[in-house]
C-alpha cells in the first residue's frame, strides 16, 4: 500500500500507457496535477495559448504515431475551451485523454453558483467516447483504466475525466501494483481476426475480379498497416486511392495511385468507384469525401469488401457483399497469404484507362500552374512547394479550399507525414499540428500550409513555438478572403458580406512574436524565402499573396454538398457550384 495525492496517482497511471505530452493552460485547481507531471521525466508539459490547442495538438500526436496524449482543462471557461479542438479528435477518431478540473464536492454535482460553476461532464459527453467524474479518489486506478480502455479499443477516441479540485490535493491509498498495471492486463492490445472463411470469400473475390479498386483508409494508418496495403496493392496490380486520413498509404508515385483524398483527389477516383467490379476498402467509413449528391460513390454496380474494426461502421453509409469485422493489419495479412498462388485475370488495360484519366486531371492542373497572371495563381504556389518542400518534411494541410490545391501537389510517399483534417474540418488545426509534430519529430522540417482565413483562427500558437523552440514554417495561401464562400455567395445570390480579410501583413504579425516573417508575391521568391525561414532557426510565416481560383475538384464537392436535396429544391445551398466555378 502506498499512500499519495490524487494528481501524483493520477500522472503515475499515465506511464504504463507511455503518454509522452501533456498540453494546457496552467490554473490554480490544476496546480497539484502540474506539480506532479513536473516531476515524471517521462512526460513532457507543453504550455499553449488557448486550450483548444490542447486536444489539436494531442490529435496531431494521435495521428502521426498512434501514441495517446493528455489535454488539460481548467474548470469553468478552460474546460468549454476544450470543445474548439476536441471536435478534431472525435470525428477523425483519434485518441486523446481530455482531464479537467472542477469545483470541491460541496459546491458542484449538482453545482451551487460558485464562480466558473459548469457540468463539464455533460458538456464533454457528446465529444467524447467515455466520460466520468471522480467522486472518490481511491477510484482513479480503476476510472483510469476505463479512460484509456475506451480510448484505444475499437475505433479509437477522445476520453474525459473529471476531477473535483480536492481529490488532486488529498492523499489517498492506493495498492501499488494498481499503479503500474501494463496496459495489456486491463486492455486489448489486439483487435478482432477475420475468421477463415471471410478470408478465403474475399480472396475468391478478388482473384476473380476484372476491375477491381483498393481504398485505404485512417485504420491502415491507425493499425500501422500500410506496408501491407502496398503489399496488398503489388499483389492485386490493380489502381489504389487513400482517403484524407489514409493519405500516402498509396504513395503519390506509385504506377497504381489515381489520387487520394477522396473526392478532391480527381476525376479518376468517382470513375473507379462507379466502374470497378469490385471494391477492398480497408479502414474506410465511406465519409462524405466519398459521396456525391446522391451518397456513397461505392454504389455502381461494384461487390464491396469492407473491413473495419469498428462493427457499427460495416453497412452504415454503404451496403456492402462482404463485411469484415477485424482488424486492418491482421486481415491484410491472411488476405495476402490467401490471394498469393491464386490466378488472377489482367487488370493492365482497366489500370491504364484509370491512369490515363489520373493524367488528364494532372493536366488540367500543370495548364493553371502555367498561369503568370500579375497576382500569383494558387496552383503555381502548390506546385512550386510541391518541389522545394524536403522529402521528409512533415506538412499539415489546413483551410478549406486551400487544403485542395496542396492534397494535388505535395507529394505523399508515407503515411504518418501529411495530415488533413477530414471529419470536422476544422480551420486553424495546422499551427497546432505542426507544433506538435515538431515536438515529436524535432530533427524533421515541419510545415504548416494554409488559408489566411484558417490561419488566424490560432496564430497565438506562434508564441508557444517560439517559447519552447520549435521552428515550425508557416506558409499562407493570403487571398484576403474567406474565398470558396464569397464564390458561393456570388454565384448563389450574386452578393458578397463577410468575406473580405485584406489589410493583415501576417510577416509582421510573426515578427511580433518574435518569429520570422516574410511576403510572398511572385513564385520566384519562395525558395530564398523558404531558405530564410529554414536558416532562422525561429518559427516562421511566409505570407504568400494569391488570387482566388476554383480548384478543379469544387464541382465534386459541390455534389457532395448537394447530398440530400431534391432536384426540385434546386439542388441545396451549393447548386451554383456543382457545374463548377
Amino acid at each position: 500500500m502506498v499512500q499519495m495525492t490524487g494528481a501524483e496517482a493520477l500522472t503515475r497511471l499515465l506511464v504504463p500507457e507511455a503518454v509522452p505530452f501533456v498540453f494546457g493552460i496552467a490554473g490554480g485547481k490544476l496546480n497539484p496535477l502540474l506539480h506532479a507531471i513536473s516531476r515524471e521525466p517521462s512526460i513532457r508539459y507543453l504550455g499553449v495559448r488557448h486550450e483548444a490547442c490542447g486536444p489539436l495538438m494531442g490529435a496531431a500526436i494521435a495521428a502521426a504515431s498512434g501514441r495517446i496524449c493528455v489535454a488539460l482543462g481548467e474548470m469553468g471557461p478552460g474546460s468549454s475551451n476544450l470543445i474548439g479542438g476536441l471536435g478534431t479528435a472525435f470525428n477523425n477518431n483519434l485518441p486523446l485523454l481530455l482531464v479537467t478540473s472542477n469545483n470541491h464536492h460541496a459546491a458542484s454535482y449538482p453545482n451551487r453558483g460558485m464562480f466558473m460553476d459548469l457540468d463539464t461532464h455533460a458538456l464533454l459527453k457528446p465529444l467524447t467516447k467515455w466520460s466520468a467524474v471522480v467522486h472518490d479518489g481511491r477510484r482513479l486506478p480503476d476510472l483510469v483504466r476505463d479512460a484509456f480502455r475506451q480510448a484505444l479499443t475499437g475505433r479509437r477516441g477522445p476520453v474525459h475525466v473529471d476531477v473535483p479540485q480536492e481529490i488532486f490535493a488529498a492523499k489517498f491509498d492506493f495498492e501499488e501494483e494498481a499503479l503500474s498495471l501494463p496496459p495489456e492486463a486491463y486492455r486489448a492490445v489486439e483487435g478482432p481476426r477475420a475468421s477463415a472463411a471471410q478470408i478465403t470469400r474475399a480472396a475468391e473475390m478478388l482473384a476473380e475480379a476484372q476491375r477491381p479498386v483498393l481504398v485505404a483508409g485512417g485504420g491502415v494508418v491507425s493499425a500501422n498497416g500500410g506496408d501491407l496495403f502496398r503489399e496488398l496493392i503489388g499483389v492485386m496490380k490493380a489502381p489504389a486511392l487513400a482517403t484524407q486520413m489514409g493519405i500516402g498509404t498509396v504513395p503519390s508515385d506509385s504506377p497504381f495511385f489515381i489520387g487520394h483524398g477522396g473526392i478532391i483527389g480527381g476525376d479518376a477516383i468517382p470513375a473507379a468507384l462507379a466502374e470497378a467490379d469490385v471494391i477492398l476498402a480497408v479502414g474506410c467509413r465511406f465519409s462524405s469525401w466519398l459521396w456525391d449528391d446522391g451518397g456513397a460513390l461505392a454504389r455502381g454496380g461494384a461487390q464491396l469488401i469492407n473491413i473495419n474494426i469498428d462493427p457499427m461502421s460495416l453497412g452504415a453509409n454503404t451496403l456492402h457483399a462482404l463485411g469484415i469485422w477485424a482488424d486492418a493489419r491482421s486481415a491484410m495479412a491472411d488476405l495476402i497469404v490467401a490471394l498469393k498462388g491464386r490466378a488472377a485475370p489482367d487488370r493492365s488495360k482497366w489500370l491504364a484507362r484509370l491512369r490515363d484519366v489520373y493524367a488528364s486531371y494532372r493536366g488540367k492542373l500543370d495548364r493553371m500552374n502555367e498561369d503568370d497572371g500579375t497576382i500569383m495563381h494558387p496552383a503555381r504556389l502548390g506546385a512550386a512547394l510541391g518541389k522545394l518542400l524536403p522529402e521528409d518534411s512533415l506538412i499539415a494541410y489546413d483551410g478549406g479550399h486551400t487544403s485542395f490545391w496542396s492534397n494535388d501537389l505535395t507529394p505523399a510517399t508515407i503515411e504518418r507525414t501529411r495530415f488533413h483534417e477530414p471529419g470536422m474540418c476544422q480551420l486553424g488545426f495546422g499551427t497546432p499540428y505542426a507544433v506538435a509534430l515538431k515536438l515529436l519529430h524535432p530533427e524533421r522540417p515541419v510545415f504548416n500550409i494554409c488559408g489566411d482565413g484558417a490561419f488566424g483562427f490560432t496564430l497565438s500558437e506562434l508564441d508557444t513555438a517560439r517559447r519552447y523552440g520549435l521552428p515550425i514554417i508557416n506558409i499562407i495561401h493570403n487571398n484576403a478572403s474567406w474565398g470558396v464562400i464569397k464564390m458561393g455567395q456570388r454565384k448563389t445570390y450574386d452578393f458578397s458580406l463577410g468575406t473580405d480579410l485584406d489589410g493583415v501583413d501576417y510577416a509582421d504579425v510573426a515578427r511580433g512574436f518574435g518569429c520570422h516573417g516574410e511576403r510572398v508575391t511572385t513564385v520566384d521568391q519562395i525558395g530564398p524565402a523558404l531558405e530564410r525561414a529554414i536558416a532562422s532557426g525561429l518559427p516562421a510565416v511566409i505570407d504568400c499573396h494569391v488570387r482566388f481560383e476554383a480548384h478543379p475538384s469544387m464541382s465534386y464537392f459541390a455534389k457532395m454538398n448537394a447530398y440530400g436535396f431534391q432536384k426540385s429544391a434546386g439542388g441545396g445551398p451549393h447548386a451554383a457550384l456543382v457545374k463548377g466555378a
